[in-house]
């Protein structure tokens, strides 16, 4: 079932609690499902995060995108993917910055502060540029970047 909340859910970053608030409901019934607890029990969110060692649907929107990003940065990603992001040190302008040496990405502008913010293009850098550095570090392996990332999105519950 997990499987399925996490289908294309790197389209709901940023999105209102209205909209992910529905997958968090599937994945706490899904959480009691395995768990065998009925559904009025107390420490859903124990048996969530402690137990089951599961994401809430935000985080996991995040893991997700994060991951994304790790797949561009290694030279894995999908080639259309790959082509919206440049990392600052590539940036001609840009190779002085501070921004180049700890390994972050150039955000491209966008105009609309509604939904422009939102675009994967925009989102993505954003989102790995505000990972902590020893995060960003290109020399780690992709299983090391992803058991630190879940340990960064579960220590900010």
């Amino acid at each position: 079932m997990t499987s399925r909340i996490d289908y294309c859910n790197v389209v709901f970053i940023g999105a209102p609690k209205s909209v992910t608030g529905k997958l968090q409901r599937v994945l706490n019934a899904t959480a009691r499902v395995v768990s065998g607890t009925r559904k009025f029990d107390h420490g859903l969110t124990q048996l969530l995060h402690a137990d089951l060692h599961w994401l809430d649907v935000p985080e996991r929107t995040k893991y997700k995108l994060c991951m994304v990003m790790r797949r561009r940065q290694d030279g894995t990603a999908p080639q259309y993917l790959a082509v919206h992001w440049s990392p600052v040190s590539e940036t001609a302008s840009r190779q002085h910055l501070r921004s180049a040496a700890s390994h972050q990405l150039t955000v491209p502008p966008h105009r609309l502060t509604t939904y422009g913010g939102q675009a994967f293009a925009v989102v993505g850098p954003s989102t790995r540029n505000s990972l902590p550095k020893r995060l960003r570090d290109p020399s780690s392996s992709s299983a090391v970047f992803a058991r630190l990332l879940k340990t960064f999105l579960f220590s900010e519950y």
